[in-house]
């Protein structure tokens, strides 16, 4: 059996017919996208936040530790100090609990929330706490005064 790979003269004027169509569809798309990426781009750039640990609400550090773990850049392990960071529990506990980490507009410095922990467990010998937030540290010295919503995984 042979096969004939030649178009014949019925199909031929409808093969050129779709690859012109095929051309200014991807044309169109491919101006459309760049269009739509470079305008992306600039108002992404306007609205981007920068990543401070230093002067961060409890929402904030939520936010950005759930972003981490969503986004593949950090492990629920990796991200749990930080979730634990973004809890308030009242000193005289009571009924009220923990406050929301919404409701709570104050600025914490949680690097240095993050080094009286490691003192706090360097005292008490405690080298699981201690491992946590050491790591903790070096990750929010790694995101520090990055750009939120890009990818830092290079």
């Amino acid at each position: 059996m042979k096969i004939d790979t030649s178009t014949s003269r019925l199909y031929a004027s409808q093969s050129s017919q779709l690859s012109n169509a095929s051309d200014d569809a991807s044309a169109s798309f491919s101006a459309a996208l760049s269009t739509a990426t470079a305008g992306a781009s600039s108002s992404d750039e306007q609205d981007a936040e920068q990543t401070d640990f230093t002067s961060m609400t409890r929402q904030e550090m939520h936010e950005w530790s759930n972003e981490q773990i969503r986004s593949g850049n950090m492990s629920l392990d990796e991200g749990l100090p930080f979730m634990a960071m973004t809890m308030k529990i009242p000193v005289g506990g009571g009924t009220a609990g923990e406050l929301q980490a919404s409701d709570d507009g104050e600025r914490v410095d949680f690097t240095e929330k993050v080094r009286a922990g490691i003192e706090g467990a360097m005292s008490r010998h405690d080298e699981v706490t201690r491992g946590m937030l050491e790591k903790a540290m070096e990750t929010m010295q790694q995101y520090q005064d990055e750009t939120s919503g890009t990818n830092s995984s290079a």
